[in-house]
């Protein structure tokens, strides 16, 4: 069986989409002759913690770990709230205050690629004799944080190892860079260090066909899309809510507003008294403050229920009894490759989904292929208002189904049985 080691920054107890990807690789690799060894913070600062995905980390996988000084806990001293929202990519991006404004100019500016620079060093010392120890010829790292990929830099350059860079997120076209508040420097620094990870790892993994593509510009190596996806079994005779529930799972950021849903639904309250009397907008996660605002503008604030950050199990289980399930993806042609790892989950909750996004978003075509849901952009409304009312009318008559097809595809033994495939074709 081959060794690959496997070099990341979210791992358990962390919370969020962040630590799955790996978590979920991990948990199948075995199955395909591969034995994964990983390493991780000893003491990371994560800005959500969920101990229940620590249940899943099999019992036999072994892992290393090391002390990471982070900066955020020196920067928690001008405002502990302000910097985990930064630290987890919730950046506002209307009344900023001079504090925020300070943290995101440090933080893109002193700390390039990202604030776990300083680790990077002090792991490639490290990890060269876990490398000879395991007998490893393989390794993988995973960003962001793209730190991570300057430890495989250094550490391929160091041993010679083969190295596999995956991007669960674009580098420097990722929506939330461009608020870091860049000097020309630091941003040429951003785009020196894309092109030197690559064009030095052998083999690159992303998520999106969009990603890829914008790789394809940047490096000749091989790229092999791999999406996310769901684990378990597809969900089948589960209570559903008696209200007429329209639910988001996972954190609604400031760009994900999709203003004219809020105004679809305003109107169907006005028009439909069974509808008025029926709306529940759930909220698992967190919700930024101009969303709030926003859908308090189109008086739907008696409707909306905010649950809150709970732990992967449990929203799972909002999915799983939720009328339709929503998701929204900022309104930029940088997010058409964005593809959030909700989405898999969605699809195995069997419950119609409301995606509102981009003009060429590749979720559109996920959908489509899956018969899951359906998606739109941001300037529908009209059509937005006649699906949901439909989809009410099904409601009423407890008919709202998804006769969803291909779905197994995305399922997590699935995508790791791709993985594998890639490893041993250009690195194993």
């Amino acid at each position: 069986m081959q060794k690959v080691l496997i070099i990341a920054y979210y791992w358990p107890p962390a919370g969020g989409p962040g630590v799955q990807r790996w978590l979920k690789f991990v948990k199948y690799l075995k199955d395909y002759s591969i034995e994964p060894v990983v390493y991780v913070p000893q003491n990371p600062n994560y800005p959500i913690i969920d101990a229940s995905f620590v249940n899943e980390i099999p019992k036999d996988v072994k892992i290393y770990k090391q002390k990471i000084n982070e900066p955020y806990g020196l920067a928690s001293f001008l405002s502990k709230n302000k910097t985990k929202k930064i630290s987890s990519g919730l950046i506002q991006s209307k009344n900023q205050s001079l504090t925020e404004k300070i943290l995101l100019w440090v933080r893109g500016n002193f700390f390039i690629p990202d604030a776990r620079k300083n680790w990077v060093k002090p792991s490639v010392n490290y990890l060269t004799k876990v490398v000879e120890e395991e007998n490893i010829n393989t390794i993988i790292t995973t960003g962001p944080p793209h730190s991570m990929h300057l430890i495989g830099l250094k550490l391929k350059e160091k041993l010679g190892v083969s190295w596999v860079a995956d991007f669960r997120d674009p580098w420097t076209s990722i929506g939330y860079h461009k608020k870091l508040r860049l000097s020309k420097a630091s941003a040429k620094k951003h785009k020196y260090l894309e092109h030197l990870v690559l064009n030095s790892a052998d083999s690159i993994v992303v998520t999106s066909e969009t990603t890829k593509n914008e790789f394809l510009n940047i490096t000749n190596k091989p790229i092999e899309v791999i999406t996310n996806g769901f684990d378990g079994d597809i969900a089948s005779d589960v209570a559903l809510d008696d209200k007429f529930t329209i639910s988001h799972i996972g954190s609604l950021l400031t760009g994900r507003n999709p203003e004219n849903l809020w105004l679809a639904l305003e109107e169907l309250c006005n028009e439909n008294e069974a509808f008025r009397n029926s709306l529940s907008l759930q909220f698992i996660g967190v919700v930024s403050e101009d969303v709030l605002q926003t859908i308090y503008k189109y008086n739907l604030k008696s409707y909306v229920n905010l649950i809150g950050y709970v732990s992967h199990t449990e929203a799972l289980k909002y999915q799983e009894k939720s009328q339709v399930l929503l998701l929204s993806e900022i309104n930029s042609p940088d997010t058409v490759g964005i593809i959030a790892g909700k989405l898999f989950e969605y699809m195995r909750a069997k419950r119609p989904i409301l995606a509102i996004g981009p003009k060429g978003w590749e979720v559109s075509n996920i959908i489509k292929e899956t018969n899951t849901g359906v998606a739109f952009n941001y300037n529908d409304t009209s059509n937005i208002k006649s699906l949901l009312l439909d989809w009410f009318f099904k409601y009423q008559t407890k008919e709202l189904s998804v006769y969803s097809t291909n779905i197994n595809t995305y399922s997590r033994k699935e995508r790791t049985a791709k993985l594998a495939n890639h490893l041993y074709g250009y690195c194993i």
